[in-house]
């Protein structure tokens, strides 16, 4: 199995490119990356701290190398991981911007979006609300099998990725509805005489990938509400923040969002910000 296949495996189209050219680059750089040993790489990570000053470029870096040694040890070409333990100190700010988060309402706004093709309106709305319902990741609706939707039970299966955990998600039941609607007679014809069982289906009769999803997204909503993007990332951060907000526990919002860590899930909580907002509110000079 070739590096690149491998990446493509295990890693969404976008994570598996920008992995690739950066372990590209530490071969290029370091010739003698394949036999390096814990020692070796940290000396290599010591040199490369006099050439970048940026906490994310080390962490971007260093995680490509993990990635490098990961396919070494898949493959079979080295047993022992030297990069297993290597890790920075250095400080990265992981909070999640708040102030730009879309409302339960301005969510609900983007399902009434008109579709160009008639036959693709159940697609998008299928797309859509399982990212505005259940807070998918665009890798965890390219993965979406029909098998993994269970009308009776009004659920989906999630399957895990490299950043979230497996996870059986309800479904509300105008989902329900919209499901079979789309299985049963849209989803046939997008697929036309090809075979599928991938859940999204775009116009040329084939599975929706993850970059596709991201596309849609930032290509269908552009411009609907000024100065601030709608993505697929930002749908569901706004849903997890929106759960918080409502009171939910982070135990329950966790789960729900498959976060492998609960401090992933304590970014969205905006207690703080709130807190602030009223301080600001009292004391500002201006008011």
């Amino acid at each position: 199995m070739s590096l690149y296949d491998y990446l493509e495996k295990h890693y969404a189209p976008g994570t598996a490119r920008s992995y690739c050219r950066e372990i590209r680059n530490f071969l290029s750089n370091y010739p003698g990356a394949r036999t390096a040993g814990y020692p070796d790489l940290v000396g290599y990570i010591g040199r490369l701290r006099e050439r970048y000053g940026n906490a994310c470029t080390l962490h971007r870096i260093v995680c490509s190398i993990k990635v490098y040694y990961d396919y070494l040890c898949y493959t079979g070409q080295r047993q022992d991981h030297p990069a297993r333990f290597l890790y920075l100190r250095d400080p990265r700010s992981r909070d999640v911007q708040l102030q730009d988060l879309f409302t339960a309402g301005e969510l609900e706004q983007l399902l009434d979006r008109k579709a160009r093709y008639s036959s693709l309106y159940y697609r998008n709305q299928v797309l859509m609300s399982l990212l505005v319902y259940q807070g998918l990741t665009p890798q965890e609706l390219a993965q979406l099998r029909t098998s993994d939707i269970h009308l009776e039970a009004g659920t989906v299966y999630i399957k895990a990725t490299a950043t979230t955990n497996s996870r059986t998600l309800s479904l509300k039941q105008h989902q329900v509805l919209l499901l079979y609607s789309y299985l049963q007679g849209v989803r046939p014809r997008l697929l036309k005489q090809t075979t599928s069982d991938g859940l999204l289906i775009g116009l040329r009769s084939r599975p929706m990938c993850t970059e596709d999803i991201v596309k849609h997204v930032l290509r269908s909503y552009r411009g609907m509400f000024p100065g601030r993007t709608v993505s697929a990332q930002r749908i569901r951060q706004s849903v997890i923040a929106n759960l918080l907000a409502a009171g939910h526990d982070v135990g329950v919002v966790q789960r729900f969002c498959g976060h492998k860590y609960p401090s992933s899930t304590e970014r969205y909580r905006q207690d703080q910000v709130e807190a602030l907002k009223t301080a600001i509110g009292q004391y500002h000079p201006m008011k």
